[in-house]
């Protein structure tokens, strides 16, 4: 006689209380997710009319609560315990939007591997401030002890085989969603779901952000698009004559310069905001761009993410055409990569990269090898008394460290310098408060708004003031010298850029910072170009008479076209079958065959060639030599 499987009616009449009570959470789990999130597609109203929403949005959590109810048989606590972790979530995605304008990617969990390295000081300054939020935190955790202690288990007498072989299953089903396997493609699709690549702020309004988390993971989390050889063929044939008409320019006779690029944390020119049409907070930036070449910057990145913009100007390459390039120097290994620091090395450069903070912050230990620097001097390497300002170090002692590590004799050296004195947040009282304060702010920004604007100003101040000392400095050398000075992307100023508006009538995510390129002994008349990060090594390139190397010479002949698509996440594509669409499309399939080490072939000339050891700046899987770290 075969088993009998049935349950008895008693047994159904003991489970079906149990079972009604772990509906009932998951329904009010699927409610209070949606009034947690408040995006207008998954607040509680909508499991109506678009259930599939909000209940996307819920399922990671709902599946976390159902594996804790497996292994601790208590209901109330497993749905307690998966929404406070599902709270802590949301509460640093309030931070990352309140500091930086965007909510948070995939990539950004990549930050938790940084608290370890460097990062916590820095991080936990835009922790809140106010005691409440850790009151709370403590009161939900003193709730969830109570549970633990206090809640009888629902299944008392259920075997622990099969409790324990479930929440087994429902763990494997959790992993491989964290994971990102394409099989959850069919609940989180882009195409039922609503997903807008180009906007994580859209995308996060409409699906919930648990949803546009999942969204974006599958979307991008797993493999780059494959890039279209064909289109990047026609775009190098189209461009060849222009390539090597550029590449076949006289070489600038005479000893190459010494290389300083400085890119300053934070800057912009406030002018652009209303209230500061007719401000002048950065006058030695606007003397000096009347003796070179400036203009509006356009950056791939917002309130930070300072490594976006770094890796942009260091590799020339577009983080438009890497989806899955969140964070780019927290994915890269020690393999080399084509760059400017190569191709400078590739002309007898010496290359050193300064920076006066942690050298395991954003990986750039290992970034830096992978671009080819030959040091890396930090923070521990700085005098012990190197000046401070707030909570970062002053822009002062960097001017200091690089005229002490420029040297007056030997090859030409490329030294790339990244300030930190600017960087927020800005609720750190600076060394001189009596100055911060004198600082005029437009109508209408007062309290915390205020002193946080007056104290980024001080430091942009200080900035500006660093860089007239330091050309003065570099003009009174022996040795020829060229300065790239950039801002990496405009600061966290959200609620005064909502206050003033902008001058455009743009929004903050729109908005281009500035750069500068000057020869401190031979003034020019001034030029105004408004470029974008990646197209930087290519002009400097240019500037100096190395036009040997056929990428950035195709970066010269593409670049004004595409230079203004370079935006903070948020920005649209350009418009659908335009020419300037198809352009960026083909100039996508080039950077990622650069990177894959693919290109070289395709491109028109003859590559520069190794030069003291190093691999030439097309030879991405070349060796690269042993850096010298501090």
């Amino acid at each position: 006689m075969p088993p009998n499987f049935a349950i008895p009616p008693g047994r159904w009449r003991s489970l079906a209380p149990r079972l009604a009570l772990l509906l009932t959470l998951a329904l009010a789990f699927v409610l209070l997710t949606g009034g947690l999130d408040g995006g207008v597609g998954v607040v509680p109203l909508r499991l109506l009319d678009q259930p599939r929403y909000p209940l996307a949005n819920a399922w990671p959590g709902l599946l976390l609560a159902a594996i804790l109810v497996a292994l601790t048989r208590r209901a109330l606590l497993s749905f307690g315990l998966a929404f406070l972790l599902q709270g802590l979530i949301y509460g640093v995605n309030l931070l990352k939007v309140a500091n930086l304008g965007t909510p948070l990617l995939p990539d950004d969990f990549r930050m938790v591997g940084q608290l370890r390295k460097g990062g916590l000081h820095l991080l936990a300054g835009y922790l809140p401030h106010s005691p409440w939020p850790y009151l709370g935190l403590l009161v939900a955790l003193a709730v969830i002890v109570a549970a633990w202690r206090l809640e009888p288990p629902i299944f008392v007498r259920h075997p622990r085989r099969p409790r324990l072989l479930a929440g087994g299953v429902l763990t494997v089903a959790l992993l491989s969603m964290l994971l990102g396997l394409p099989a959850w493609g069919r609940i989180y699709n882009a195409k039922v779901l609503w997903l807008e690549p180009w906007s994580a702020s859209t995308t996060t309004e409409h699906s919930g952000l648990i949803s546009s988390l999942m969204l974006f993971h599958l979307q991008y989390g797993r493999s780059q698009h494959k890039p279209d050889r064909a289109a990047a063929m026609a775009l190098i044939e189209q461009s060849k004559p222009a390539m090597l008409q550029a590449m076949g320019s006289p070489a600038a006779g005479g000893e190459l310069p010494d290389i300083v690029v400085v890119q300053s944390e934070s800057l912009f020119d406030p002018s652009i905001m209303r209230g500061y049409e007719h401000s002048n907070f950065a006058p030695n930036l606007r003397r000096l761009a009347a003796q070179g070449t400036s203009g509006k910057l356009h950056v791939p990145t917002f309130g930070g993410g300072t490594i976006r913009t770094e890796f942009e100007v260091l590799t020339g390459l577009s983080l438009r055409y890497f989806d899955n390039l969140q964070f780019p120097y927290l994915q890269m290994s020690h393999r080399g990569l084509p760059s400017l620091v190569r191709t400078l090395a590739a002309h007898g450069y010496s290359t050193t990269a300064l920076h006066g903070n942690d050298p395991a912050f954003w990986n750039r230990v290992t970034a830096f090898k992978s671009l080819g620097f030959d040091r890396f001097v930090s923070q521990a390497a700085f005098p012990a008394g190197a000046t401070m300002d707030g909570k970062y170090m002053a822009d002062e002692a960097m001017t200091d460290e690089i005229m002490r590590q420029l040297k007056d004799s030997g090859p030409p050296q490329f030294l790339f310098a990244i300030s930190i004195e600017a960087h927020g947040p800005y609720d750190v009282e600076p060394s001189r408060i009596a100055e911060r304060d004198a600082i005029p702010v437009p109508n209408g920004i007062s309290g915390k708004d205020k002193r946080e604007l007056q104290t980024y100003l001080y430091h942009l101040q200080h900035a500006d003031a660093e860089l007239g000392r330091m050309v003065k400095l570099l003009a009174q050398r022996k040795r020829p010298s060229l300065v790239l000075f950039y801002g990496d992307h405009l600061p966290a100023l959200s609620n005064s850029y909502q206050i003033t508006g902008f001058v455009d009538g743009g929004d903050m995510l729109s908005q281009a910072g500035v750069w500068l390129l000057v020869d401190p002994q031979h003034p020019h008349p001034p030029r105004t170009v408004d470029t974008a990060a990646w197209l930087l090594p290519g002009k400097l390139l240019a500037r100096i008479g190395i036009r040997d190397d056929p990428y950035f010479a195709l970066t010269e002949v593409v670049g004004p076209q595409l230079a203004a698509l370079t935006q903070a996440p948020g920005a649209p594509p350009p418009a659908e079958g335009s020419d300037v669409q198809k352009l960026d499309q083909a100039m996508a399939s080039v950077d990622q065959l650069r990177i894959a080490g693919k290109l070289d072939k395709l491109l028109p000339g003859p590559a520069p060639p190794p030069a003291n050891g190093m691999a030439h700046n097309g030879d991405a899987s070349a060796p690269v030599p042993a850096n010298v770290m501090p």
